[in-house]
């Protein structure tokens, strides 16, 4: 409690729109939560493919039914119980394997993952406090209800199957000739499955084959995702108790491995790290947390005269990187307050996958995806940390950029930053961050007229990048299923033509060409090459301006360029 109520209104942070969004809908269909799109990097997708099944969805949703809307004090109040739930566990856990119970509860706490995560709407805390009930109550011999809490951690999460090779060691070191232990292992799994065929036949697709779907189309479990994940989960597991213990923990614990207790901890984390490894792939500090029980339960055999010297810092550090996150989110929620005035009475779209996203949403504004076209008078408010969509469009900025700081010199995600805290994107590896660097930089933008120049533009020339309008990369040219330029207009009716060149390994053949919204002309070319497209006939648009509209029948992707690329275009417009 002390932990949590000083920060109970701690602003919508991270991953907590997906899950407000999730719990919207379990409103409309109580059922089937994730049936339904949703914005992710600038694309719809399905979340049917989110990387968590709806149980988050469906507590988030009681409380929008209890309080009418998200309100961070109560909503962040009631998560509380989660980590009362997981320290009891804990708790319990510590007095069967530990013969300092105090000591291994409170290294347990002050874990920094439990401390910064347990005060988001995410699945980390419900999930764990799944998970160690599901232990604790299974150790107990309190079969029944170590069931039930087995499923609802399969509902919170994937890796709650990771619950039976755990429990099935301790079952064989206690109770091998049980039937019913052997049997109450199975439960996460069979609701796994369960969840998986019923989505199956009610909604026409599995979650699981969905999500499947999206790790290769993204490349998520490429082997250079494996790695880094890899590489920054074992640094992470060095940090979830003092690091001084670790060492001299398992030199203990190896000491004592012919003690079934100490061998159950071991399997513990050996076969949940080893499962991290398997499936995560961005290796983030809280990914670990139901690894953390058996991590403090081996830390905490250790002499008394060592642990209050090395919980004081750890404790220090969670507390701090909880505070510079709580600065963090509650300055992108003032800032997007303070634009309520500005953007009012405008189409306002936001380009960001986090807090931003959600407090401007509130005040109306949508999801900027790559296939939107912008127009004149639009508003673009884009996070630099995680925008996803590059605007083509000409802009006026309507306000200085803001950046986001905190007076607390640590750092768990930031622009200047090494901490790979959240992610081990870019090769940020470390556990956290010493910096009092910019966290992230807010741009809000209008969109102005064009004002093209040129009837033909050639996709080298330095006006290209003002004449794109969407799906057409400036750099090198490619465009993806629809390509959209601004062309000024001829001063008489001319062909309108493209150039292009399909690559060996590009499987577009089918190319059209439309103008203001009319398709004017259709090829199908044999094979790979250079080609050129032509209007039937001579064009001339109505206005000062033209709009070309170029598709492709098929895209692919090139990995590790996660693009859905089309053609290369080489020149448009309008020539004899």
């Amino acid at each position: 409690l002390r932990l949590r109520v000083p920060l109970l209104n701690q602003a919508i942070q991270g991953d907590d729109p997906v899950y407000l969004a999730e719990a919207s809908h379990a409103l409309i269909d109580p059922l089937h939560p994730d049936h339904t799109m949703y914005v992710f990097r600038g694309k719809e997708v399905d979340m049917r493919g989110l990387s968590h099944p709806p149980m988050d969805g469906w507590i988030l949703a009681g409380l929008l039914t209890l309080f009418g809307d998200v309100k961070e004090v109560p909503f962040h109040a009631a998560y509380i119980g989660f980590s009362l739930v997981a320290a009891w566990a804990m708790w319990s856990l510590a007095c069967r394997f530990s013969e300092r119970p105090v000591w291994a509860t409170l290294l347990f706490v002050a874990v920094p993952a439990f401390v910064v995560n347990g005060n988001s709407l995410e699945t980390d805390l419900p999930f764990l406090a799944f998970w160690l009930a599901a232990v604790a109550l299974f150790l107990a011999d309190r079969l029944p209800l170590s069931a039930a809490a087995m499923f609802f951690a399969a509902l919170t999460a994937y890796q709650a199957v990771f619950l039976t090779p755990i429990l099935c060691v301790y079952v064989w070191l206690f109770h091998r000739r049980s039937r019913a232990h052997w049997l109450t292992t199975l439960a996460a799994p069979v609701t796994f499955v369960a969840w998986q065929l019923f989505e199956r036949y009610t909604t026409g697709a599995a979650p699981a084959a969905v999500l499947a779907g999206y790790f290769q189309s993204y490349g998520f479990q490429s082997l250079e995702h494996k790695i880094a994940n890899g590489l920054a989960l074992f640094i992470h597991s060095w940090f979830m108790v003092f690091p001084a213990l670790i060492p001299a923990a398992f030199l203990l614990a190896w000491r004592r491995r012919r003690e079934p207790r100490t061998q159950f901890l071991l399997a513990w984390i050996v076969l949940f790290f080893g499962g991290a490894l398997a499936v995560f792939f961005v290796g983030s500090a809280r990914y670990l947390l139901p690894m953390a029980a058996p991590v403090a339960l081996l830390a905490s055999r250790l002499r008394s005269r060592w642990l209050a010297p090395a919980f004081a810092p750890q404790m220090a550090l969670s507390l701090g990187l909880a505070a510079m996150n709580y600065q963090h989110w509650g300055a992108i929620r003032a800032y997007a307050a303070s634009l309520r005035p500005t953007i009012e009475n405008h189409r306002v779209w936001v380009d960001d996958e986090w807090g931003l996203r959600h407090y401007l949403q509130q005040q109306g504004a949508r999801p900027l995806t790559v296939a939107q076209h912008l127009r004149a008078g639009d508003i673009v408010v884009s996070g630099e940390l995680s925008h996803a969509v590059t605007t083509t469009e000409p802009l006026a900025p309507i306000a200085p950029p803001f950046e986001v700081r905190s007076s607390i010199p640590l750092r768990i995600i930031g622009l200047e930053t090494h901490s790979g805290y959240s992610s081990a994107a870019l090769g940020r590896l470390w556990p956290f961050g010493l910096s009092a660097g910019v966290i992230d930089r807010i741009a809000a933008v209008r969109i102005v007229e064009r004002h093209p120049t040129l009837e033909y533009l050639t996709m080298a020339a330095p006006e290209a990048k003002d004449q794109i309008v969407s799906g057409i990369w400036a750099d090198d040219h490619w465009m993806t299923g629809r390509g959209v330029v601004v062309l000024k207009s001829p001063a008489e009716a001319m062909p309108l033509t493209v150039s292009f060149y399909i690559p060996d390994n590009a499987p577009a053949r089918h190319i059209s060409l439309s103008l203001d919204g009319q398709e004017v002309g259709v090829t199908t070319v044999s094979g790979p090459g250079s080609g050129e497209l032509t209007s039937a006939g001579i064009v001339k648009p109505a206005g000062p301006t033209a709009m070309v509209e170029i598709r492709v029948d098929r895209t692919f992707k090139a990995p590790p360029d996660v693009r859905e690329l089309g053609v290369v275009l080489t020149g448009v417009g309008f020539r004899r």
